[in-house]
């Protein structure tokens, strides 16, 4: 987490944003992550318990100020470097919405996660883009960018806690009418993964559970 945070402040010092916030949200750590946090100048949310990674991103998002929202995961396992790709997507107009891609430029991949895990995420994919009608090749790439009010948009509608929320989130924000662009970025898989394969597994029942509620209008 210190490390994550320099590296993060140096590139945000780096650059010309008018107005940065580093976010942190802590969901239900004992140890010292959200001293640690404070302590290195990020604004620490804590969820109510351990509720899992989709709560802990809408939670974030919700709260965050600015004008624009970036979403990465504490790994970095996409550089923050890589945002400078996203913006120059979504920022100038084109979209509300640019996300990180893993699937689009497979050689921007340096680290390769292991053989079963990446060929149970393009399983995934294939699942999902039959299910939900998305077209994106990697919905799962955890480095998104979004303009704020559509993102309170999203989010606020957003059901899922668990790592589904990802496809959520992209379906609302296409039946909302919202434009999101898959953009190739840099990506290296960081060992030490909390996501067991029964997990992963259970993921993908939730494209289903997205499906479901856009069915019964609870989108709206």
């Amino acid at each position: 987490m210190p490390a994550t945070l320099k590296t993060v402040r140096a590139y945000l010092a780096a650059t010309e944003w008018d107005f940065t916030e580093i976010v942190v949200v802590n969901d239900g750590s004992r140890d010292r992550t959200a001293a640690v946090a404070r302590d290195a100048g990020a604004r620490v949310l804590e969820n109510p318990g351990n509720r899992g990674k989709g709560y802990s991103v809408k939670h974030g998002v919700l709260e965050a100020r600015g004008d624009w929202i970036l979403v990465t995961d504490a790994d970095l396992s996409a550089p923050i470097g890589e945002l400078d790709k996203l913006w120059d997507a979504a920022g100038r107009g084109e979209a509300q919405v640019a996300i990180g891609s893993r699937a689009v430029d497979r050689s921007l991949v340096g680290v390769h996660q292991p053989v079963l895990r990446e060929m149970m995420g393009r399983l995934f994919n294939l699942v999902m883009r039959l299910v939900t009608g998305l077209p994106f090749r990697d919905t799962q790439c955890g480095f998104k960018l979004f303009e704020a009010r559509p993102a309170r948009e999203v989010f606020g509608r957003q059901k899922l806690d668990g790592f589904g929320f990802d496809v959520e989130v992209l379906f609302i924000a296409q039946r909302l009418g919202y434009r999101a662009l898959e953009v190739p970025v840099r990506w290296n898989n960081v060992a030490g993964t909390k996501v067991s394969m029964w997990r992963g597994a259970a993921a993908f029942l939730e494209p289903l559970a997205v499906r479901w509620n856009g069915i019964r209008g609870r989108y709206r």
